[in-house]
This record gives structure tokens, C-alpha cells and sequence, in this order.
């Protein structure tokens, strides 16, 4: 019989190899008699869920700050889990060794609260509200803010259940900050040999990641910091001393075809991307960045010629809009057809995979199948809380569109089920690229709801429905992260989605004060030029005046990346064994929708895997994941640690 290795990440000593071609009963019959240890060890406990909650807090703050900052937001699963494996065992040290120790499982169960607290809310929050408080120049009142991030962040939840079994057991997608989480873990409590080389290449990695991360954020501290009184000159004169530039321009010397320069077409050493790029894969990575480079370097500069020689022709709207400074971004034209493709390559899977999803929903439901024998049915989240959890949230979510912001019942329906379409496409991008696509998924809402009756010229239910549906799929990414992470560990996931659960709430809770201590006018957000805000805004006054108001060519590759994402699935089917040589839809459907740089560092790590590979298989297979682990934890850390200093200098200096 042919053998495989154990699933990615899952290394237990004395465990046999998988039979290959398992089907989904195998793996899960698999994963629970060699993988599962949740009844074996402390996992859901107050002590856990308070860590946690703690930690989401300060998460919550930091992704609120980079968010409207920086235009982006910063998973928190790994740097949840190093700070409170130091916080709780520098208390053990404090108490001279009178607290007991933090299991595995539970360190696992309170990254999971603090992951939700912190991942789930502050992005919808700055997005949506920002972009209609711009809009407006009205804050929205605390109480409407936080009922609608709990909202949409426990759609997600919810709508996360059905699609745990399928990606994470069955399909075993990497989701690789939840891989990384599990090895950071499973190092930093591991015992014997393997244990302390696989620790060391996480330290490794760990410090690798620490450096650049700091040499890529502490300018923002220092930014932060010179606006006070209490300005430090020393710093800012060693930041002057010490400064790398952001970004290597490589516009000039690698792409003669364009005029000026196009925006991300530089190498941001960003090693939290290249160790992502290390668990993904090649097939993926390869894709991405094959991807990017056809955009870059093919299609945008013929897009550009194509502007300006029908530029004159009445009615023509140009894809790209050219900057004062010469310079052009090609993913505002390029992300209708990276997200349309991804959307309907999720679908496709979704229709070619019915058969296992509907066993899947078998498994779950109320039958005459006792636990003793399939005992997966007594650990997995049955369909049935998903049920009793998805109506009361699907509903308060229509009551809120409805008296709040004025939206018809109908469209409010519309708004719901499309989040759970969203859902689906955030977490198998996620679980797939390490990359959820939101502010694409963003847009593919915006543009419908620009043209359905009733919503057309409505900037106000143009960004909510948005956000609903945005959140929801970051909420659905980030607890099918934690999930990954579990399963690679052996935790009970009943267990780990009540800490979600719980994460959720606080999480809601503690983004209404530093919301408005933050921002408390429109004035102040300005004052932020905030990126990812500005084009939520920019792209709901585009489409409020009408869908024609669209690039004249976005229609074409709106129906183009349809074909294609429907057809990269359906030949994976039909040719199983021509699959490692097909480009991955969604990693070319990615690609279209970030930019070069981070294609690029998706690429190198790829690339060293697989130069690792060739030169040592075994140091490869034992090394590679925790290096990969320690860049993605270190870089994320810094990042945190970070934020949270600038979060608490802006609101001491306001």
C-alpha cells in the first residue's frame, strides 16, 4: 500500500504514516485515533479565556490603528501565542512557581480569544464607519457601532461552521498562520531531540523576523512620537541614521514600458510574506507571482496604450488613473478580475466538492449515529449550533440594515447571503495564500449593490452592506486559522469555538472606546490620510453615480476572470493528474488584487523551500516550518508591539 506522511504539521512521536488516497471518513478516523488529545489535557478554561481576552484588547487597538494608518491589518494567532506563553510564565517566575503552567491546549484555546478580539473588529469598524463618516462627516452613536461589528463578526463565526470539516480535514489546506502558530507552540513545549532543533530554527527565524520588522515599522513610532510634547530628538536622529527606505524602486530599471511608475512594483522586505510563502507552497506562490508579473508587465502597460489612444472617444472611461507624480495603480482596474475570479472558482469547488460537503453535513446531523461510534461527532460544532446561532445573527444584522441605515428588507436578505458567498471565498483564500481578500470582496459588494433597485446612488447602504459582508469573511478567515491550528495540535474544536465566541464579544466591546478616542471627528481621520479608507470612499462615489462610471474594459475582465475561475477547477477534475502543473485560481486571482512586492515575497519563499528541497530534504523537512513559523511570528510581534505603542501615544497625545 502506498504510504503518506502524517498532515502538515501534525508530528507525534510513533504515529504511522497515512495511507495515501485516504478518503474523508480515513482522515478524520485518522486525525482523531493518532492526532486528538483534547480530552487529554486542560483546554477551555477562565484562565485562558481572561489571557485572552486581555491580549484581544490590545490586538483590537493595534489593528484599529494600522488599519486606518496603513490601509492593512495584521493577524495576531502567532504573536497572541508567544505573549502569553511569556506573560504567564514570567507570572510563574513572579510567583516562585506557585501557579501551575498553561497547557498547550489552553495556550491554543486563549490565542483563539485573542485572535477574534483582535482580528474581527477592527478592520469593519475603520473601513465601513470611517468611509461613512468621511462621506457623511457624521459619527455614527457607540451603541449602533459596536451591535453592528458583534454582528458581522459572529456571521462569520457561525458561517464558518460548515466549511471547518471540508477545508481544514479534508482538504487540509495550509491556512499557514494557523500552521505557524501550531509549530510556534508545539516548539516552544516541545521535549527531546527534534523538539530543541526544530525550537532553535524557530529562534532563528524568531530573531530574523524581529530585526526586520523592526527596521520596516519603528519609523512609524518615531512619526507618532514626534507629534507630542514629549518628543525624543535622539530617536529621530538615530531613525535618520539608521533609515532603509521602504521600498527599492524597481519601476525604472526592470519596466521601460510604462510612463511614470506603478504603484507596488518595488521589493519590500517584508520576511512575515516570504515565510508565508515557505508553508504555502510552490503551485500557489508560482501562480501568484507568474500572476503578478503578466499584470505588471503585460496587461497594464497594453491596458495604458489602449487609454491613450481612445482616451478622445466619447464615453470612454480609462482603467487606470494617472497620479500628479506621473504614476498609476493597476489594482484599482485589475481586482474586478482577480475577485471575480476567485469568486467563482470558490463556487465551482464548491459545486464539484457537493458530494463530501453533503456527507459532511450528514455526519453532524441529529441521526440514529451514537458518539461511541463515530466519535467525531461528539467533538466537531454540530450543524445544529450553527442553525440556532446563523437566524438570530442573520436576522439582527436585516433589523439593523433595515431601521438604521434605511435599507429595504430584500436587499438587507441580500446582503446576508452574500456574506456567507464571501465567507467562503476569504477562508479558501486564506487557507490557501495566507491572504484574505477584503477589501476585494469589498468591492464585488459595492458593485452589486450599485446596481441592484433600490440601493443604485446610495453611498450609505453601498459601504454598510460592505462592511456586513467584509466582516463576516475576516470573522469566517480568522476562526478557520484558529481552527487549523487546533487541528494540527489535537485540540477539541467545540472547545476552541467557544473561545471565538467569547473573543467576539470582547472584541466588540473594546473597539467602541478606542474608536472614538481615536477618531473622534472627521477632522481627525483626515488628519490620518488613511488609504484603504480613502478608496472604500473613492470607489462608493464611483459606483453611487451609476455602474457606467466604471473603467469601459472592467466589464471584460469581470467576465474573463469568470471563465477562467470556473475553468481551472473543472480541469483539475478532469485531469487530477495535470493538477501540480495548473496554475492555482486562487493564486492568480490574488495576484490581481495585491500588489507586486508581496507577490514577489510569496515567490522567494517558495523559492527557498524549494531550493532547500534539492540541497537537503531532511534538514528541509525539519527546519523549514519552524524558520518559516519564527519569520511570521517575529515580523507579526514587532508589527503588534508597534502599533500598540503608536495606539497608545495618539490617544495620550489627543
Amino acid at each position: 500500500m502506498n504510504q503518506s506522511k502524517s498532515p502538515v504539521g501534525v508530528e507525534r512521536t510513533g504515529i504511522p504514516p497515512r495511507a495515501a488516497g485516504a478518503t474523508p471518513e480515513e482522515k478524520d478516523r485518522y486525525w482523531f485515533t493518532h492526532v486528538y488529545r483534547g480530552d487529554q489535557e486542560k483546554q477551555l478554561t477562565l484562565r485562558a479565556l481572561l489571557m485572552g481576552a486581555g491580549l484581544g484588547v490590545f490586538m483590537a487597538m493595534s489593528n484599529l490603528y494600522t488599519t486606518v494608518k496603513l490601509g492593512w491589518s495584521f493577524g495576531v494567532v502567532v504573536t497572541a501565542s508567544v505573549l502569553s506563553y511569556v506573560m504567564w510564565n514570567s507570572l510563574r517566575l513572579l510567583s516562585g512557581g506557585r501557579i501551575q503552567p498553561m497547557s498547550i491546549l489552553e495556550s491554543n484555546c486563549m490565542q483563539s480569544t485573542a485572535s477574534a478580539a483582535g482580528y474581527s473588529t477592527g478592520a469593519t469598524v475603520s473601513l465601513c464607519f470611517g468611509a461613512t463618516l468621511l462621506a457623511t462627516g457624521v459619527q455614527q452613536p457607540w451603541y449602533l457601532l459596536g451591535l453592528f461589528t458583534l454582528l458581522t463578526a459572529g456571521l462569520g463565526v457561525f458561517l464558518a461552521i460548515p466549511m471547518k470539516r471540508q477545508l481544514v480535514n479534508y482538504e487540509e489546506l495550509p491556512f499557514p498562520t494557523g500552521t505557524a502558530a501550531a509549530e510556534t507552540l508545539r516548539s516552544l513545549y516541545g521535549q527531546g531531540k527534534e523538539a530543541l532543533q526544530k525550537a532553535f530554527g524557530l529562534i532563528a527565524g524568531l530573531g530574523m523576523g524581529m530585526l526586520v520588522g523592526l527596521l520596516r515599522t519603528y519609523g512609524t513610532f518615531v512619526a507618532e512620537l514626534s507629534k507630542t510634547p514629549w518628543r525624543l530628538p535622539w530617536l529621530e536622529n538615530l531613525q535618520k541614521r539608521l533609515f532603509i527606505p521602504e521600498d527599492i524602486a524597481l519601476a525604472g530599471a526592470l519596466n521601460p514600458l510604462t510612463r511614470g511608475s506603478m504603484a507596488g512594483l518595488a521589493f519590500e522586505p517584508s520576511v512575515l510574506l516570504i515565510g508565508a510563502g515557505m508553508i504555502v507552497g510552490t503551485r500557489v506562490c508560482l501562480s501568484m507571482f507568474l500572476g503578478s508579473v503578466l499584470l505588471y508587465y503585460v496587461v497594464a502597460p497594453q491596458m495604458l496604450a489602449h487609454d491613450a489612444a481612445n482616451s478622445q472617444l466619447a464615453g470612454y472611461v480609462p482603467a487606470f488613473r494617472m497620479n500628479p507624480t506621473g504614476g498609476f495603480n493597476p489594482m484599482r482596474w485589475a481586482v474586478w478580475g482577480g475577485a471575480s475570479l476567485m469568486v467563482f472558482a470558490s463556487l465551482t469547488s464548491l459545486a464539484l466538492d457537493w458530494k463530501t460537503i453533503a456527507r459532511a453535513f450528514r455526519t453532524l446531523r441529529g441521526s440514529s449515529v451514537t458518539a461511541a461510534n463515530d466519535p467525531m461527532r461528539a467533538i466537531e460544532v454540530p450543524n445544529t449550533w450553527f442553525f440556532c446561532g446563523i437566524f438570530p445573527f442573520a436576522f439582527g444584522m436585516v433589523l439593523l440594515l433595515r431601521l438604521t441605515y434605511n435599507v429595504s428588507v430584500p436587499l438587507a436578505i441580500v446582503a446576508v447571503l452574500l456574506s456567507a458567498l464571501v465567507c467562503l471565498v476569504s477562508a479558501r483564500a486564506t487557507g490557501e495564500t495566507d491572504t484574505t481578500p477584503a477589501g476585494a470582496m469589498g468591492k464585488v459588494t459595492q458593485l452589486l449593490f450599485a446596481v441592484l433597485p433600490g440601493s443604485a446612488g446610495n453611498a450609505t447602504i453601498n459601504l454598510m452592506t460592505a462592511g456586513a459582508t467584509t466582516g463576516a469573511g475576516m470573522s469566517a478567515a480568522d476562526l478557520l486559522t484558529d481552527l487549523k491550528s487546533g487541528y494540527l495540535l489535537g485540540a477539541n474544536p467545540r472547545k476552541q469555538f467557544w473561545a471565538q465566541f467569547v473573543g467576539v464579544f470582547v472584541g466588540s466591546l473594546a473597539i467602541i472606546p478606542c474608536w472614538y478616542l481615536m477618531i473622534p471627528t472627521k477632522e481627525a481621520l483626515e488628519r490620518f490620510n488613511p488609504p484603504a479608507i480613502n478608496m472604500w470612499k473613492a470607489v462608493s462615489d464611483l459606483l453611487t453615480q451609476g455602474a457606467q462610471t466604471l473603467p469601459s474594459t472592467a466589464i471584460s475582465l469581470i467576465v474573463i476572470g469568470s471563465v477562467v475561475g470556473m475553468l481551472i477547477p473543472i480541469l483539475e477534475r478532469l485531469f487530477p493528474r495535470a493538477k501540480p502543473y495548473l496554475p492555482s485560481a486562487m493564486g492568480l486571482g490574488l495576484s490581481w488584487a495585491v500588489v507586486f512586492q508581496n507577490a514577489l515575497a510569496f515567490g522567494i519563499g517558495a523559492l527557498i523551500v524549494w531550493v532547500w528541497n534539492r540541497l537537503s530534504r531532511r534538514a528541509s523537512d525539519v527546519y523549514s516550518t519552524p524558520v518559516a513559523s519564527g519569520l511570521i511570528a517575529g515580523e507579526s510581534l514587532v508589527a503588534a508591539l508597534i502599533a500598540m505603542s503608536c495606539t497608545l501615544v495618539g490617544i495620550l497625545a489627543n
